[in-house]
């Protein structure tokens, strides 16, 4: 009984480490086009931000896990895009609003682009173990 409830807690913190970058990075995003409208949700802030040593969790559980390259990638666009809030906070970035949105969109397309590349690379090669 206790090895079942093992396994399925296993299996439940795997789906959750897998899921939680994502939804993260979503929500990150949608707080950007929520911002290009004058739209202030710090209702996302609350719910989906992340400091440092929970992100530090999820990225090393997901070498721990052997995830693929393309989960950590959800990842590395939080780190970024928070490392660009942090400095403008701080230092200040001298672009307007509208610049700064259209910098975040730019940085979650690059993004985008590297999680597509790496889930058909992490794809093909699972694919190419399973023939083998």
């Amino acid at each position: 009984m206790e090895a079942k409830l093992q396994r399925k807690s296993h299996k439940l913190l795997l789906v959750v480490l897998k899921f939680i970058p994502m939804i993260t990075a979503m929500c990150y995003l949608l707080n950007t086009a929520l911002a290009l409208v004058g739209i202030d949700a710090p209702v996302l802030s609350h719910i989906c931000g992340m400091s440092l040593l929970p992100w530090l969790f999820i990225l090393i559980a997901t070498y721990v896990f052997r995830f693929c390259a393309y989960h950590r990638m959800f990842l590395y666009y939080i780190l970024v895009s928070d490392i660009i809030n942090i400095f403008d906070y701080y230092v200040g970035i001298p672009l307007s609003a509208y610049n700064m949105v259209m910098l975040h969109f730019n940085i979650a397309g690059i993004f985008l682009f590297l999680v597509l590349y790496h889930y058909v690379k992490c794809n093909k090669e699972a694919a190419g173990k399973i023939t083998e």
